[in-house]
């Protein structure tokens, strides 16, 4: 009896992996047909970038200036070993650029946007707002959650990109400033070793990536809680999980991709 409810146990996780699987997938493509309200009221999307982007912009700037600092101490470190203390800058920029710039602003992007996104919309759900909009014909994917699925895929990259710029500021700041490397080394072995093609655009691209993924994750979610306090805290939770493991995962496969050649 032991192992037949172990077996029903198991196919009963399967396929619930299964259907959810299917629902998520059966979402995302519902959310991309009606995000055509999301362009015609602009004004929504705006609002959503605001509350994802600009509300997330504090931690991401104050958290890729101590990056760069770290990467700055530990740059010069391992450097000086070998003599190459003029190559800071270079070590500085496409650490974050191809790397820590994306992976580190998506994972405070999903710790803070996502998991705030997920607590709203399970919210929305739990006092019924969302039963309400469907009552009066409203429908509540265009409505509510193509605005903010494309907040969040235009809000990554540029938080991306603005962790970088912090994160060079900072290794400027301990290298040049603190330490004492020659201005003119730092900047120019950067420009030198840095390409827009391979490294920015990568970048750039990754950034795309992973505000589609952590976005679309949280708002599934959302919509998918159970209607009760617990139900809404247990999707906030997964949000987190589920996102850091897929930024983590999509990291590792763009990687493999972009960089095989290089």
């Amino acid at each position: 009896m032991a192992i037949v409810s172990g077996l029903r146990g198991i196919g009963k996780r399967v396929v619930n992996a299964i259907w959810r699987t299917g629902y998520g997938a059966r979402f995302f493509l519902m959310t991309l047909l009606y995000s055509g309200m999301s362009f015609k009221r602009f004004r929504l999307t705006v609002r959503e970038i605001f509350f994802s982007g600009v509300m997330s912009l504090i931690i991401i700037l104050v958290a890729g200036m101590f990056v760069g600092m770290v990467l700055g101490l530990q740059g010069y470190e391992t450097l000086k070993r070998y003599g190459s203390e003029s190559a800071l800058g270079s070590l500085v920029a496409l650490s974050l650029v191809r790397e820590l710039g994306p992976v580190l602003a998506a994972l405070l992007f999903a710790s803070r946007a996502g998991s705030a996104m997920t607590a709203e919309i399970g919210l929305m759900k739990a006092t019924e707002q969302i039963s309400a909009m469907e009552l009066m014909a409203v429908n509540p994917i265009a409505r509510v959650v193509a605005p903010r699925f494309w907040a969040g895929v235009i809000s990554m990259p540029l938080l991306a990109a603005l962790f970088s710029a912090m994160g060079v500021f900072g290794g400027y700041v301990v290298g040049v400033v603190n330490i004492g490397v020659d201005e003119g080394s730092f900047w120019s072995q950067m420009q030198a070793s840095v390409d827009f093609q391979h490294d920015i655009l990568n970048g750039v691209i990754k950034s795309l990536v992973f505000g589609l993924a952590v976005t679309a994750i949280a708002l599934f979610e959302g919509y998918d809680a159970p209607p009760t306090a617990e139900g809404v805290s247990g999707a906030t939770t997964r949000t987190v999980v589920e996102s850091s493991l897929a930024i983590l995962m999509l990291d590792f496969i763009l990687t493999a991709f972009m960089f095989q050649g290089a």
